[in-house]
């Protein structure tokens, strides 16, 4: 089976759909690009599978190299065998090409090493092959050789017996089933290494649960709390039953002289050689999918939280809540330019209050002021008492949301934002950020770290290159599905485009601040180091409003320009016809795709898309999420009572729950169990980051902050 047919297999899909996406990732293609202009080569694979299919990929190639690295060495050796080949080529995992080279992998020198250099190998035979009629102690007696540091028939015999357990060590059979074995039996235990202390990890302090059973977020915890040094994590395996296995299969024989060495020698060659590495292995095998699990759920609540949709055509005021600093203030218009800033002092120890309702009245009549931004930060919950008092007491009607403000001080803390306001101190940057977030979330957001962002789950314990890869591709993702308008997205925003990194970003920038405003999509090969390639995988996600050419404000790429021209006249119709949206419903007059695409020598899921988009130029897939809560009042924790039904959005998502803002600063937990009438495995199957979901109050304990909901509401 080749590398594309197991691929094939494993994702439910058709051999042929996998040979032409690998095909084109070969050939320098993008996810983004593939999956929305290269459909009919694929079959129509989304980016999600494109990913799984490229990581999948990398996987199997690294697999082979490695199989032809280990058989190589083998042949080197002398060592090779048809049998031993063809076990290595049929093996599916690294682990298992890892087992079978194992005897043939150039070692450190060992307890057995030394003893075959003792000249003890044909003692070893002897007692595995059970061949002796004497005693051992008889037979060791050739063995023993001063010279050679064998002094003793009791150092000829144990040397000889280190050989023994070696070779049942290296045995890939066993430690196959030894390691299934302790998977499906053992369990995890842990303690915690001082008694009476407290932390966190209290629940772990006496922990014993099934392998197989034990969730991701506890293999996480437990590991944090290992690296603490607060606890002591150890596997528990079926000890006999492997013991047994192990005897069954190297004593063959009923020989009274060897059984008794044979029965101790498989002792210590699973305790010593082979429990340890065993054990090391499932430890890194459940963290391996402890995090694969938790960077999948960490990449959905980021895609959902960057495919928030953008609150249009509001001035925005951004308050960075603090105490001794004071809050610092700042207004931006619509399209995200700062208008003003300012810092007030409302909160301790200055509690300026009068005051600064005053500056933020005056600014709110001033720059007509429609919303406000409050971050959830320190002092959050006393700048949200003042902004209620104060809206109270203005005729205007204002609103306000609270926002995530995760990831905000590194982004003002950053070169990035040094370079965007270079005149503003870290608290202006950050109100800015603030006021920014709700003006349109993706392209704020993208210029903070998405590991910043606080969407995940022990995400700081976790392999950070394989979690910065996956986070990089969901933002990806994201900023080309919504496509970015070319003359005013910034380098942070550019450089997800498909085709595009951060020197074409800067130099897409550079050019336009020197020559002005991009007219047409093609004026983009002429910015520096922007050449053809990158053109092709970047210009259909770039974005022209009243431009030369319609088709450039629309996701229609240009290679399928004079497709779409020769749609339009068939329907009579023009390019001018795109902006008026004169073109809503021209699917309804097409009656053979079939026909059609071949009229237009292209695919029919190209002609679809262009349809879907001449219907709707420039539609933002955004526009399907849920507005966030926008609120002109407070809840407070003492506010609420068992069985109170509440509106709120879901601000994170977890492998056993939601956490869920019902506007008390303390989000609520709605366990896995609460979340659903129907069985669902995870949370991610019923909420998403954003969602706006009916919740009602289980529970509240003040004294502990924590808030129990459910959305199994009852009325």
């Amino acid at each position: 089976m080749t590398i594309e047919q197991q691929i094939a297999q494993e994702l439910s899909v058709k051999p042929n759909q996998v040979e032409a996406a690998v095909r084109l990732l070969d050939e320098g293609n993008t996810v983004p690009f593939i999956s929305r202009y290269r459909k009919e080569a694929t079959g129509g694979l989304n980016d999600e599978q494109l990913r799984d299919l490229s990581e999948r990929l990398t996987y199997l190639r690294n697999l082979q190299e490695k199989k032809e690295t280990c058989l190589a060495s083998i042949e080197e050796q002398g060592l090779l065998t048809e049998e031993l080949k063809k076990a290595i080529l049929e093996a599916t995992t690294q682990v298992a090409v890892d087992d079978l080279y194992r005897p043939y992998r150039p070692k450190r020198r060992t307890r057995a090493t030394i003893a075959k250099e003792k000249g003890l190998e044909p003692l070893a035979n002897i007692i595995l092959l059970q061949m002796t009629t004497k005693t051992l102690e008889e037979e060791a007696k050739a063995f023993i050789n001063p010279e050679k540091d064998v002094k003793s028939c009791d150092d000829a015999i144990a040397g000889a017996c280190d050989i023994i357990a070696e070779s049942i060590s290296d045995e890939a059979t066993y430690r196959t089933w030894i390691r299934e074995a302790t998977f499906k039996k053992g369990r995890i235990v842990s303690k915690a290494k001082e008694e009476g202390t407290e932390s966190v990890y209290e629940m772990y302090y006496d922990f014993d649960e099934n392998i197989n059973k034990l969730p991701g977020h506890r293999v996480l915890a437990l590991n944090r709390g290992e690296k603490e040094k607060v606890l002591k994590v150890s596997i528990d395996a079926p000890v006999e039953d492997i013991l047994r296995y192990l005897e069954k299969n190297v004593i063959h024989k009923d020989n009274m002289n060897t059984n008794l060495y044979l029965k101790a020698t498989c002792e210590d060659a699973y305790t010593r050689l082979i429990a340890p590495s065993i054990e090391n292995e499932i430890r890194n095998d459940l963290t391996e999918m402890a995090e694969d699990g938790a960077i999948k759920v960490f990449g959905k609540n980021l895609g959902q939280l960057l495919m928030q949709p953008p609150i249009a055509g509001r001035n925005v005021l951004g308050w960075d809540p603090a105490f001794r600093t004071g809050c610092k203030i700042a207004v931006i218009d619509a399209t995200g330019k700062v208008l003003d800033t300012t810092v007030v002092y409302p909160t301790a120890p200055q509690n300026k209050v009068e005051e600064t309702k005053k500056v933020i009245k005056a600014l709110i009549k001033k720059h007509n002021v429609t919303l406000i931004s409050l971050g959830n930060g320190t002092a959050s919950r006393e700048s949200e008492q003042i902004i209620v008092e104060m809206l109270k007491e203005i005729p205007d009607k204002v609103e306000y949301v609270i926002v995530n403000e995760a990831g905000a001080s590194v982004y003002s803390a950053s070169k990035l934002a040094t370079e965007e306001f270079p005149n503003f101190d870290v608290g202006q940057r950050s109100a800015t950020s603030m006021a920014r977030r709700l003006i349109d979330p993706l392209s704020e957001l993208v210029k903070i770290d998405p590991k910043s962002i606080g969407v995940g789950q022990y995400q700081h314990d976790m392999n950070q290159k394989k979690l910065s890869e996956a986070l990089g591709g969901v933002v990806e993702d994201c900023v080309n599905a919504v496509g970015v308008d070319l003359n005013t997205a910034s380098v942070s925003l550019l450089e997800y485009v498909s085709g595009i990194n951060k020197t074409l970003a800067k130099n897409i920038v550079d050019y336009r601040e020197t020559n002005g405003r991009f007219n047409s999509r093609a004026e983009l090969k002429k910015v520096p180091k922007l050449g053809p390639k990158a053109f092709e995988q970047c210009a259909g996600f770039m974005r022209i409003s009243d431009g030369k050419n319609p088709l450039d404000a629309t996701s229609v790429h240009p290679e399928s320009y004079d497709a779409a021209k020769l749609l339009l006249e068939k329907l009579g119709f023009t390019t001018k016809d795109i902006a008026s949206g004169s073109l809503a419903g021209i699917s309804k007059q097409i009656t053979n795709v079939k026909k059609l695409a071949e009229e237009l020598d292209i695919g029919e899921m190209t002609l679809e898309d262009i349809v879907k988009e001449l219907e709707k130029p420039g539609r933002d897939p955004r526009e399907d999420m849920p507005l966030p809560i926008l609120k002109s009042d407070v809840l407070e924790m003492k506010d609420l009572k068992e069985g109170m039904i509440l509106k709120g959005t879901v601000r994170n998502v977890i492998d056993f729950g939601a956490f869920v803002d019902i506007g008390v600063h303390q989000d609520g937990l709605v366990h896995i169990s609460q979340l659903s009438d129907k069985y669902i495995k995870h949370p991610l199957e019923a909420v998403s980051v954003g969602d706006v979901v009916d919740v009602q109050v289980l529970g509240v304990d003040e004294k502990k902050g924590r808030i129990s909901l459910t959305m199994k509401i009852k009325k």
